[in-house]
């Protein structure tokens, strides 16, 4: 398999994984535009799995380290199979509940409290389950990242100054997602074993990080067919979606726009595992998370969220990005 050990390639890598997660909900936008979201969600899974599979048999079956991908799947322990698995399922679950937040909250609200919650819980989890990166760095840079959060939210609740009240409904699936999300990194991390830097040989019974996102997708698709489901037949809001729709109501464009979605996502969740060998993996689901960052340039300058909004806004938005600048640089730095 292909080893990632220099760590300004793995702090790379962490910059793309910021850069998809924070842009494949663009496509989102562009299909939902015609079908649910629900709908939708189908394609984005079968993507997800798609990249992992296509990844597996390429990077993760070549290079002269660790062990090729089938060689990995057949000598794993149950016990790290699950645990990956598991990370899918968790992560299937909270993601849904975002969206479903987003929708009945608005983005002032589920954004900052759901992804917040996430960052943090992520990096604690990350590093406990791994014991690996510079401990207070880390706290110091994740601060950065949550002001930079924080100022988001003001902004937001700027714009949305003469909306009605948020539902609390809206609130506690909010922190819901975010406590889950915070959850499913730290499963797949410690599934993966530790690279020998010297014979570049990988840790028997644990998973090469190519089989881990294998894993992990596939708990993610499978998952679907119970968190999807549900979420079509009793959703958060709005009427129950029809199964028949997806044949129905679909054509070629719109599953290639939601396998797109699935796959972006995906390329940046497995840059951060592969990176992971070389960059601590707290450090990068934390770099990672700065997605949020890149989600509000989409809305700002691409989607003109912000148009409109009340004078003074821009404070806010110029102050996020400096915060954001800062922590990911601090997280960066804290490896060094």
């Amino acid at each position: 398999m292909v080893i990632v050990q220099s760590y300004p390639i793995a702090v790379v890598m962490c910059l793309i994984t910021m850069l998809c997660w924070g842009s494949w909900a663009n496509t989102q936008k562009l299909a939902t535009k015609e079908w649910r979201f629900q709908l939708f969600y189908w394609d984005y899974a079968i993507g997800v799995l798609l990249l992992a599979l296509l990844l597996a048999f390429t990077m993760g079956s070549t290079g002269s380290g660790g062990r090729g991908f089938l060689a990995d799947l057949h000598q794993a322990d149950a016990k790290w199979l699950g645990s990956a698995f598991l990370g899918g399922v968790i992560f299937n679950l909270s993601n849904i509940l975002l969206v479903a937040a987003i929708d009945i909250a608005g983005l002032a609200v589920a954004f900052p409290v759901g992804v917040g919650l996430a960052l943090v819980l992520g990096v604690i989890t990350t590093y406990l389950a791994t014991r690996q990166g510079n401990a207070p760095m880390l706290a110091v840079g994740v601060a950065a990242v949550m002001v930079a959060i924080i100022l988001d939210g003001l902004a937001y609740k700027r714009l949305a100054s003469g909306a009605k009240k948020t539902p609390v409904k809206g609130i506690v699936i909010s922190v819901a997602a975010g406590l889950l999300m915070g959850w499913f990194y730290s499963f797949v991390a410690q599934s993966m074993g530790k690279i020998d830097p010297a014979t570049k040989t990988l840790e028997a019974g644990k998973l090469s990080p190519y089989t881990a996102i294998v894993l992990f997708s596939v708990g993610l698709l499978l998952s679907n067919f119970i968190w999807n489901s549900i979420m079509m037949i009793k959703p958060l809001s709005g009427e129950p979606v029809p199964f028949g729709d997806y044949f129905s109501k679909g054509n070629a464009r719109l599953h290639l726009i939601g396998i797109l979605g699935g796959a972006i996502w995906n390329v940046g969740m497995s840059f951060s595992i592969i990176a992971a060998t070389a960059a601590d993996p707290a450090l990068a689901y934390g770099l990672g998370q700065g997605a949020t960052m890149i989600g509000a340039l989409w809305g700002v300058f691409i989607w003109k969220e912000f148009k409109g909004a009340p004078a003074g806004t821009n404070k806010f938005l110029a102050a996020m990005f400096a915060f954001y600048l800062l922590g990911l640089g601090i997280l960066i730095a804290s490896k060094l």
